[in-house]
Parts: C-alpha cells; structure tokens; sequence
C-alpha cells in the first residue's frame, strides 16, 4: 500500500451512497448464553459483563467523537454488529454513525457495499491504497482487522491510515495480542482450518466473518515501529472467554490463566495513535 491521493473508482457498485441505505438493528433479542450467565452473572443485568472487551473499547471511542466527526471504518464488511443479536449497550455504542457526521467504510470483500451502516462504501483490495483524501477523517477505526493484513502491506497500510487522519485524529483498533492465548492458538490452526475450528467453539460464528490471520501488527513492539513518529497507546484486555465454546470447565481454566498471565501478554490489545 502506498501514502498517495485518493485513488479512482470506476466501478458503480464500488460504492453506495446514504439515500440507498436504512440502518434497522437485528430484531432478534440478546439473551446470554447459560455459560456466560453462569460464570458472569452480572450479565443478566444489561447483558454485558465487567471483563467486556466490547464495552471498553467502544466506550473510549466514542469518548473521541463528537458531533462534526468523520470516520472511516477499515475493515467494515457487512457491518456484522448490525445483523446478529447484540445486548442493547452494545448496539448503542457501535451506533456512533447515528451520533456524528459521517460514517463512511472500505473493505477488501464486496460484503461492505451491503453494509446498512455506511454512508459511502467502497471494495479496495489489499495493497491499495485508502479512496480518500488527505487528512479527512477525525477518526479511523479497525476492530479486529490488524491481525489479517501481510507483512507486505503493514507499513503502507500504517502510512495510509495516518494519511488520511487529521492532524491530532486518532486511530482506534482492538486486535488480538500475537503473544496473548487467542494469537497463539490461532497461528497454531492453518489458515484454511480456521472456519471449521471456530464453528466448533463459536457455533453462531458465520463462514464469512472468518478471514487467514497473519500478524504482523499485532504487538507493542510492531505497533510503536509502524507509527513510530505519532503518539502510541497500547494496553491488554482480556475479556469474558467466548472462544472456548461453551464448556464451563474450559471457560473456568482460561479464566484461571488469565489470571496468572502477565498484563503483557492479554488476549487483546486495545491500540490508540494519535496523529502527530
């Protein structure tokens, strides 16, 4: 990926624009699981738990955005959060597009030109770079896309989204630690496994929110280095145990080894950088 202007789109069904879209959240109620209800009883109160990954970092985002705010989702796909059961303090955190200015996404997979929650969508393959201008956006957000960009593409995809940021915007990503229990576990299973591997542990797991992992922004050390001239906030979380299915004994030994397991090495990290 290259730091360069915005690129062209010829292609019509390259991007939607907001009079084609209606947001409507998923009808179907959230109810938690009996293994999260019974090991995290607090989540029969507002469905979510103390130990909610979800609810850390969204909150923080949207401890960034104001009114006037502009943000790119890179990586949005087909806007799963809007299409399947979320507790209500879910839904209304990840709704910010209803709260600020705009809210536009890109994607390497077409799904993104479906997803009801974009005013602009736009399909650019990997390696490209973003559609959009210089200094742009207040905001970039990539929840748990970080771990599936190549080693080739991180630097340009590190420049690209400082590109497009404003001077003093933040970057905002939640990616799985390469050192934490789920990076490990994950590059341990081959990439063309992992669908059949999740559907195990996360039955309600749809085959196309499952992409190949690589990691190559996925530590402290990689993350300081690509934006090495902003400023870099980066913290562990390890949150509530959902990928090891349902079993309560397996949720009951990754509890306890979270416990014991350095800060450094959490599931999770929570990554913030500002633009110098």
């Amino acid at each position: 990926m290259t730091a360069t202007g915005k690129a062209e789109m010829d292609s019509p069904e390259a991007s939607r624009e907001s009079s084609q879209r209606e947001f409507e959240p998923s009808e179907t109620a959230f109810s938690p699981s009996p293994t999260l209800a019974r090991l995290y009883p607090e989540a029969s109160v507002g469905g979510y738990t103390r130990r909610d990954g979800f609810v850390d970092f969204y909150t923080r985002v949207n401890a960034l955005l104001g009114p006037d705010a502009e943000v790119l989702d890179f990586g949005a796909g087909r806007g799963q959060w809007a299409h399947d059961p979320m507790p209500a303090t879910h839904t209304f955190l990840r709704s910010f597009h209803e709260r600020v200015r705009r809210v536009v996404g890109i994607d390497v997979d077409d799904a993104v030109i479906s997803n009801p929650t974009l005013e602009d969508a736009q399909v650019v393959p990997a390696g490209s770079p973003i559609p959009y201008r210089d200094g742009e956006f207040d905001l970039v957000l990539a929840d748990y896309v970080l771990e599936h960009v190549s080693e080739a593409d991180a630097p340009g995809v590190a420049a690209e989204v400082m590109r497009v940021l404003k001077p003093g915007g933040w970057f905002c990503a939640r990616t799985p630690n390469k050192w934490g229990l789920i990076g490990v576990g994950a590059r341990t299973v081959p990439n063309d496994l992992h669908t059949r591997v999740l559907t195990r542990l996360q039955p309600g797991r749809k085959a196309e929110d499952v992409f190949p992992v690589e990691y190559h922004m996925n530590t402290r050390r990689d993350l300081r280095r690509l934006f090495g001239p902003h400023e870099v906030v980066v913290y562990g979380h390890n949150s509530e145990p959902t990928y090891m299915g349902n079993s309560v004994p397996a949720w009951r030994a990754a509890q306890l080894l979270d416990r014991i397991t350095p800060p450094r090495l959490a599931s999770t990290l929570m990554v913030f950088v500002r633009k110098a």
